[in-house]
């Protein structure tokens, strides 16, 4: 009895991390913006961070799908200056392309 038990245990609390790592959020967002819209590709980033949330949640964005993205035209220069936001990453020397020059990688994609 008690060997089923320690296995049911051990069962459940792997079932259990697999149920959390599964919620990896949303396939993409949408943010609105004047330019063109930009296409957020949440499960790539997921991916490229190995699903380690706390690469940007909290520390760069809420964890709400309705949180504003704060990288609007005049705050590109502040946002990579401070490397905050999208320039976290996107910015030059970051570890993804910078968003200098390439507008289209975000704006419009789809």
């Amino acid at each position: 009895m008690r060997k089923f038990f320690s296995f049911s245990v051990v069962i459940l609390s792997a079932l259990a991390l697999v149920a959390v790592a599964a919620d990896t959020g949303p396939e993409s967002l949408v943010f609105k913006t004047k330019m063109k819209d930009v296409m957020f590709h949440h499960a790539k980033h997921v991916e490229r961070v190995k699903g380690d949330c706390k690469v940007c949640h909290d520390k760069l964005w809420p964890q709400s799908a309705k949180a504003p993205l704060n990288y609007a035209a005049a705050m590109h220069k502040a946002a990579e200056k401070s490397k905050t936001s999208c320039a976290a990453c996107h910015v030059a020397g970051g570890t993804a392309f910078a968003s200098v020059g390439h507008c289209n990688k975000c704006h419009g994609n789809k």
